[in-house]
């Protein structure tokens, strides 16, 4: 049973990587996420500050808060990003190009 769940989850960890290799082969655009945020906090208090900024180049990022502190990140795809610490989440780009982290957070764009 247990060698079965593991064949398993490899065989979809295999294909996640695919279809996420095939997406970015297309060479899709990445969105334009540069600009200025507001925090809104959902369900969480707003850690990283009030207002935040993202400078975009191609697919990196540059997260930065208005106290100064930054943290690079990577559009992983159309509909995603991720931010390394000290951000450390990641994000779900919405419609609206606003941004829904995984530390409870959501960025509205200004």
């Amino acid at each position: 049973m247990l060698k079965m769940l593991f064949s398993l989850t490899t065989a979809a960890a295999v294909t996640t990587f695919a279809l996420n290799g095939a997406a970015q082969a297309q060479g899709a655009a990445a969105p334009n996420l540069a600009g200025t945020y507001r925090c809104q906090p959902q369900p969480v208090k707003c850690q990283w500050g009030d207002t935040v900024s993202i400078t975009q180049t191609g697919n990196t990022v540059q997260l930065n808060n208005d106290s100064g502190s930054f943290a690079d990140g990577k559009i992983t795809s159309n509909i995603t990003v991720s931010g390394a610490p000290p951000f450390s989440a990641n994000g779900v780009i919405l419609p609206d190009r606003s941004i829904q982290w995984s530390n409870g957070t959501h960025w509205m764009k200004q």
